[in-house]
């Protein structure tokens, strides 16, 4: 099956599926805002309502799926607020017609507000507890955020996508091979890699009443700490210090962060992007993608992108942000 293919995922199959592991739904399935994997919401006959996630076929191992699982599982019992997937007979990934599938509780909230100090210092605290777990042993089967390896894939998807307007062919190539040299240039291993949240923004933050809880581990990997800080970062540099400062106070009050890592936040927004584009480049041949990202195959938005690049090459030479001098 190719690693796009999601046309035999019929809706008769992801009922069969979910009744398969005793669950009914009282209800139609809602499909949630997900392009990578398939997730629907659904209300089950017993009044609650769950979330069923089918993972891309040949994106994650077995192994690097349940290592997710185990990581959320390690997180919950320490009452770190996750959503951790539930089991079956003892598993938590599960297989039905050739797809991998994993029942989550539904959970609901509105997205953290970045601008928030309030809820900037609970996020904090809560990433201290999350990381202090996340340092204690190294993921045995997911892969790092930024290799040099995972660089050089990126940088041949995008020259090789045929998307790639020829007369901004050399042009591109150019800027994304300096980008790609600086990554490589960046001393990543001086610095420790933890296991990590790895998508950690807004639309992965839910505020309740009852606090804060972080969502979708599905990007999780080894890296730095200051990745799941980072994309919480906006408005000028102060503003963005101020910010900075909230989080890593609170953070502290959990496990030490090493201010050295906000060297790091270019670098780690330049792989970003270029990854990004990657992402969308490799998923080309799912009609999901072409719908919902028409715009990628227009010549616009690489002249954009070739802008973009040149404006993220000039900020990796920026000095890094500080923190309040208390730090």
């Amino acid at each position: 099956m190719a690693d796009f293919s999601f046309q035999d995922l019929t809706p008769e199959v992801i009922l069969d599926a979910i009744e398969g592991v005793g669950l009914y739904p009282a209800s139609g399935l809602l499909a949630l805002n997900s392009y990578e994997n398939r997730v629907y919401q659904f209300l089950d006959d017993d009044g609650k309502r769950y979330v069923v996630k089918f993972y891309r076929p040949a994106r994650w191992s077995n192994e690097q799926i349940q290592e997710e699982h185990d990581y959320l599982s390690e997180l919950a019992e320490l009452d770190i607020p996750v959503v951790q997937p539930l089991r079956f007979a003892g598993e938590s990934l599960l297989e039905y017609q050739g797809y991998r599938f994993t029942v989550f509780p539904s959970v609901g909230g509105r997205a953290l507000e970045a601008d928030n100090l309030d809820q900037l210092d609970e996020l904090g605290r809560q990433l201290g507890r999350i990381h202090k777990v996340g340092a204690a042993k190294p993921f045995t089967h997911r892969p790092a955020l930024v290799t040099p390896e995972a660089i050089d894939e990126i940088v041949s998807e995008l020259l090789s996508c045929n998307l790639l307007p020829h007369s901004l062919y050399t042009s591109f190539d150019t800027i994304l091979n300096f980008i790609a040299e600086r990554l490589k240039a960046t001393n990543w291993q001086a610095f420790p890699s933890i296991r990590l949240h790895g998508d950690c923004h807004v639309g992965n933050l839910l505020v309740r009443d009852e606090g804060l809880t972080l969502v979708d581990l599905d990007d999780s990997r080894q890296g730095p700490a200051v990745q799941d800080m980072w994309m919480m970062l906006s408005g000028d540099r102060m503003q963005q210090e101020l910010q900075l400062a909230t989080l890593v106070e609170a953070y502290e009050e959990f496990t030490t962060f090493n201010p050295a890592e906000l060297r790091l936040i270019e670098p780690l927004r330049s792989f970003r992007i270029i990854n990004y584009m990657a992402w969308l480049a490799k998923r080309w041949q799912d009609p999901a993608f072409q719908h919902n990202f028409s715009w990628f195959a227009e010549e616009r938005y690489w002249e954009q992108q070739i802008l973009a690049l040149k404006e993220q090459l000039a900020a990796l030479d920026e000095p890094p942000l500080r923190l309040q001098p208390n730090f």
